[in-house]
């Protein structure tokens, strides 16, 4: 069952979360997340209506995989960037359901 996970970042400048996700990319420490086993996401998106929030979707393949990359160096680098840029947080989970219903006569291609 795979989860994903919605994690609002949140500083108190604007652009503090911006810049907290483009070092996260500049690093590579978003590419390194991304090619670890079971990761099926990591993208951040900026809300048009919040200036000092950023949106990180993470998902991953099952529990174990996240419990793996949890326990991995790479989240105490992660600690620091939030630190650095004084980022407090909002977590969503959310659990794949494996029934797949057809949802695509509201979808317009």
């Amino acid at each position: 069952m795979s989860i994903t996970i919605n994690i609002y970042y949140t500083g108190i400048e604007n652009g503090d979360a911006a810049a907290f996700a483009e070092e996260m990319e500049q690093s590579g420490i978003a590419d390194r997340i991304r090619a670890e086993e079971g990761n099926l996401r990591y993208e951040y998106f900026a809300p048009l209506y919040d200036k000092k929030t950023v949106l990180l979707i993470d998902s991953w393949k099952n529990q174990e995989a996240l419990d793996i990359h949890h326990a991995s160096p790479m989240m105490s680098e992660i600690a620091a960037l939030r630190e650095k840029y004084d980022l407090h947080m909002r977590v969503e989970r959310y659990t794949g359901d494996d029934s797949q219903p057809d949802d695509r006569k509201f979808v317009r291609e």
